[in-house]
């Protein structure tokens, strides 16, 4: 399916609804990444095909360096040890799903983050930590994370590999399957069963604006988005 065509089929739907389909679809234990990953803030919610980015931990040790050097050589490693792979890569309507270590490193901050968003993604998901919290905030771009996060990666994390199936808090998400995420948190649905899951998550919405529709003109409440 194309990119485009999915997110036509997803549009709207909630994690709960999304949930519900896939249990429709008999992938009852399948999907759902555990409650550690949550919204950098409240209201984030984003929809997407996956790109995948690994990152593993580094045994490189940091040499004795004077600070002089040591801007140097954080320059190298950002170069030559911890590219920006999936940059250049990014598609529109994409959420890059990113497995790292359990380390407390900020390899998401405001800066990939925006520039992710600005060539196409919709949100980020990360088994890893997030820094320059604030900023991301403010920014508004979806980003869904284990934990914040004070360090920068290098003498700590490596780059490893893009577009290869990932373990996310003991969720596999490979490349192409879509992303749902909002404050009900994270799930993810293989693309083989995109349209039935889609299907079935579209039924119990629509069930359920209908139902709070109903209680919405019983107690004379204006009608807003979420019963439309």
């Amino acid at each position: 399916m194309e990119t485009a065509e999915v997110l036509e089929l997803f549009d709207g739907l909630r994690v709960a609804d999304v949930r519900d389909g896939m249990d429709w679809a008999g992938l009852h234990a399948k999907g759902s990444i555990g409650p550690e990953v949550t919204p950098l803030a409240p209201g984030m919610r984003m929809t997407g095909v996956a790109r995948t980015l690994r990152f593993r931990p580094s045994e490189k040790a940091v040499p004795p360096l004077t600070p002089e050097e040591y801007t140097e050589w954080a320059a190298r490693w950002y170069r030559d040890i911890y590219p920006d792979r999936v940059g250049p890569t990014i598609e529109q309507g994409e959420v890059i799903v990113v497995e790292a270590p359990d380390i407390p490193v900020g390899a998401i901050g405001s800066n990939n983050s925006l520039d992710w968003h600005a060539k196409g993604a919709t949100g980020i998901v990360t088994s890893g930590g997030v820094r320059d919290t604030d900023e991301c905030v403010m920014q508004g771009v979806p980003i869904f994370c284990r934990y914040r996060a004070q360090s920068m990666v290098q003498g700590r994390i490596e780059f490893d590999a893009l577009q290869v199936p990932v373990n996310v808090c003991g969720v596999l998400i490979r490349p192409g399957d879509v992303v749902v995420a909002d404050g009900d948190g994270v799930i993810a649905v293989p693309i083989e069963h995109a349209e039935t899951v889609a299907k079935y998550a579209r039924q119990e919405l629509d069930n359920d604006k209908k139902g709070r529709r109903a209680i919405y003109e019983r107690l004379g409440r204006p009608l807003d988005d979420t019963v439309r």
